[in-house]
């Protein structure tokens, strides 16, 4: 009998599909465009009309913040799942074909992985034209190879397994066996690699942003946000807290949802 999910799983869960929520609806939730400048509200605190205040160019800093949860949430995704999949097929293609396959791609692996990452990262997004896919590019770029490799692992323990002999006794191609076999047995690691993955997509997506080598202002991100928010701090912390709370709670309930899912498998 399975046991009923844990209640801070269950509020990681809730938190995580509200701040979706938030991302997918922002244009009619937000109060504010986020991208209206009123030099008459420069630096507001905290009021009925801005509840967080505004910024420096008279921005609604929650109307920011709930946009930026639509960039900057959308790009984790988008990310991760980028990863996913090139980290699953490199994976896939070196645990299941072994030899001379496996040994180019683990040298490959073994490349990216010994380059520090963030590094790496930040000189892939500097070296590519200014858009939005570099982001994108920079992050998967320096994110497959940890993923390849856990794939790999699963696999050549799915290849070893008896019945694997039997489907290549059969005439089975290559093709199938991947497909029918290999593949729904790797799915749930797959899974819980890429709920992990998203988190962590988010914080070196809003790395890479507060650099200035992410998304372009005016575009509310949180990254941005906070990069925007440098010079105010001290006098007008919320500039700081409502993106960074954003990026910390998000963060915080998809690894908690990982975890659960990880335990759920190991059952």
């Amino acid at each position: 009998m399975k046991k009923e999910l844990h209640w801070i799983y269950k509020m990681a869960l809730f938190l995580a599909m509200g701040i979706v929520f938030l991302a997918l609806f922002a244009p009619w939730i937000a109060p504010y465009d986020p991208t209206a400048v009123s030099t008459e509200e420069i630096l507001e605190g905290m009021s009925s009309s801005h509840w967080l205040g505004t910024d420096a160019l008279g921005r609604d800093i929650l109307s920011r913040t709930i946009y930026g949860a639509r960039t900057s949430v959308a790009f984790a995704f988008v990310a991760a799942f980028c990863t996913m999949v090139l980290g699953l097929m490199l994976g896939i293609l070196s645990g299941y074909f072994g030899g001379w396959v496996d040994r180019g791609i683990q040298c490959l692996v073994a490349v990216f992985q010994g380059l520090p990452g963030m590094s790496l990262m930040i000189a892939v997004a500097a070296i590519l034209p200014e858009n939005n896919f570099r982001l994108i590019i920079a992050l998967t770029l320096t994110s497959w190879a940890g993923f390849s490799r856990i794939v790999r692992s699963e696999v050549i323990r799915i290849r070893g397994e008896l019945y694997m002999e039997s489907i290549k006794s059969l005439g089975a191609s290559h093709g199938y066996i991947v497909r029918k076999y290999v593949l729904p047995n790797v799915l749930p690691v797959v899974i819980v690699l890429l709920t992990l993955r998203i988190g962590t997509s988010l914080l070196s997506a809003s790395a890479l942003s507060y650099l200035g080598l992410g998304v372009s202002p005016p575009t509310a991100d949180w990254g941005v946000m906070i990069s925007d928010a440098r010079t105010y701090f001290r006098s007008y912390p919320l500039m700081m807290i409502a993106p960074g709370t954003g990026i910390t709670l998000f963060c915080l309930s998809i690894n908690l949802l990982g975890d659960a899912m990880r335990e759920r498998i190991r059952r």
